[in-house]
């Protein structure tokens, strides 16, 4: 596939599958009048050695869809569509679009309402899905970083545990102040001042050898990908933390990196133009971005059961 854009692809929307550019919803819908969606991003690798194509944790990507749903009092998504039905339209989708490289999907469930207001329960939802390629969203050698002066949207106002459309303003304030002041990304701070994550992906910390994120409580995105580090730490016999993170702590850490479907493993050089460690990526951030891609491409038999071949 030498042009993978809304020019030529194929997307999923409504039960169909249809030209990507004509999947298209009103402008007084409810998705685009008051960001009622939500979504997931997942990655399909491609082996060129092998010449197979594999989806990477679908299944836990598609139960993070019914979760943002059900946390947004949508219908439940599982009524919707089962897992069955979702792993054989993304392999159809797949398929159609004769994917023979590294891309994203990205599935989104929306209030499929006109004029509706800001209600939700009891509304039609409808689901749709496209691909594109799998382009770096942070300088894959390392990005140099800012904290943000937004807070990160607490629990009790849009929860960061849901991947909901309409809360990524506040992380769209945060990336831009950071690109205005000649940054590539920003770290958030929750409303007690902890370490939250970047704008798109979760963040860790190496001290002394010792893995460190913060919790489930500092309004964070349960991550996929994050999840995917504690299992590849584990098997490297890397200790893991998982508690509140204060901000000075980002300045001695030795090591920095994101985690995310999209930012995949990302190394922090600097953080507020602080050098991280010796400013260069660092060893055991190393090894879980090679044990991160060995993953995805099979070259794990422990986590085979992560991937969902295509052909």
């Amino acid at each position: 596939m030498s042009d993978l854009g809304y020019s030529s692809s194929i997307a999923y929307f409504r039960g169909k599958f249809i030209p990507a550019r004509n999947a298209n919803i009103n402008i007084a819908s409810s998705p685009v009048l008051y960001g009622l969606s939500v979504y997931t991003v997942l990655g399909a690798h491609w082996n060129e050695e092998s010449k197979n194509l594999n989806v990477f944790r679908l299944k836990d990507h598609y139960q993070r869809l019914i979760n943002s749903a059900k946390i947004m009092n949508f219908d439940d998504f599982s009524k919707l569509c089962t897992y069955e039905e979702f792993q054989s339209t993304i392999i159809d989708l797949l398929k159609k679009n004769n994917v023979k490289e590294n891309v994203h999907i990205r599935a989104t469930i929306f209030i499929d309402e006109l004029m509706s207001g800001t209600k939700m329960q009891g509304l039609r939802n409808s689901w749709a899905a496209f691909i594109y390629p799998m382009h770096p969203v942070l300088p894959e050698a390392g990005a140099n970083v800012c904290v943000s002066s937004w807070v990160r949207t607490s629990d009790n106002a849009i929860p960061a545990r849901a991947k909901v459309n309409g809360n990524y303003g506040n992380a769209s304030l945060m990336k831009n102040e950071a690109i205005k002041n000649g940054y590539d990304d920003a770290i958030a701070l929750d409303s007690l001042g902890h370490v939250a994550e970047g704008t798109v992906a979760n963040i860790f910390l190496v001290r002394d050898g010792v893995l460190i994120t913060p919790d489930h409580s500092t309004d964070i995105l349960e991550g996929i990908t994050r999840d995917t580090v504690f299992a590849l730490a584990n098997q490297l016999g890397i200790e893991c933390e998982r508690r509140p993170v204060d901000r000075t702590e980002l300045y001695i850490a030795d090591e920095i990196f994101y985690s995310g479907s999209s930012a995949k493993i990302t190394p922090i050089l600097s953080v507020d133009r602080q050098t991280i460690g010796k400013g260069k990526v660092g060893s055991l951030t190393q090894k879980l971005i090679q044990g991160l891609a060995d993953a995805q491409l099979g070259r794990l038999p422990t986590f085979a059961d992560w991937l969902t071949d295509v052909y």
